[in-house]
This record gives C-alpha cells, sequence and structure tokens, in this order.
C-alpha cells in the first residue's frame, strides 16, 4: 500500500474548501484504479489535510497530480498556499 499526504496552510473558507472537495475532487479519484480510501481534514486554524491510499505507488502519484490541477482549477482562492506533499510505502497500519 502506498499513501499521500497533502497538507494545505493558510485555508481561507474550510467549509467550502470541504464541500468543493466533496463534490469535485471525490468523484475523481474514485477514478484511480487501486484507490483504498481517500480522507479530507480540517484539522483547525486554517489547516485542511488530504490523505489517500493506495494499492500501489502507481495509485498514488496519479492522485497527486489530479490534486494538484483540481486544487489549481477549482479551489486556489481558497487555498492561497502552496501545499506539502509526502507520499511513501504504508509500513503499519490497523
Amino acid at each position: 500500500m502506498y499513501a499521500a499526504v497533502r497538507r494545505y496552510e493558510g485555508v481561507t473558507d474550510p467549509a467550502e474548501a470541504g464541500r468543493r472537495v466533496s463534490e469535485g475532487f471525490v468523484p475523481l479519484i474514485r477514478q484511480i484504479p487501486g484507490l483504498l480510501a481517500y480522507y479530507w481534514v480540517d484539522a483547525g486554524n486554517g489547516v485542511m489535510i488530504s490523505t489517500s491510499v493506495f494499492e500501489d505507488e502507481d495509485g498514488a502519484h496519479e492522485s497527486i497530480k489530479k490534486a494538484a490541477v483540481f486544487v489549481r482549477d477549482h479551489l486556489a482562492p481558497l487555498l492561497p498556499n502552496p501545499p506539502q506533499v509526502m507520499s511513501g510505502q504504508v509500513v503499519a497500519f490497523a
């Protein structure tokens, strides 16, 4: 399994960002083969975190690409700062 994590800081409207992700990005990421889980989390204080888990590395990297395009096209005013992006092999899980 592989995971991709993106941390967004300075989010101007977390509720609207969540709505746009739910309605627009979730259908896109569901199309990526091997998706096991996706989460969009409001961590408070203008921080939001997305986590996607895939069966393989290709899926995780594809999600990073799709997220970048979606943010650019649909979320840029709400997510003014570039995200911190991390990905890697899952080595423990429950």
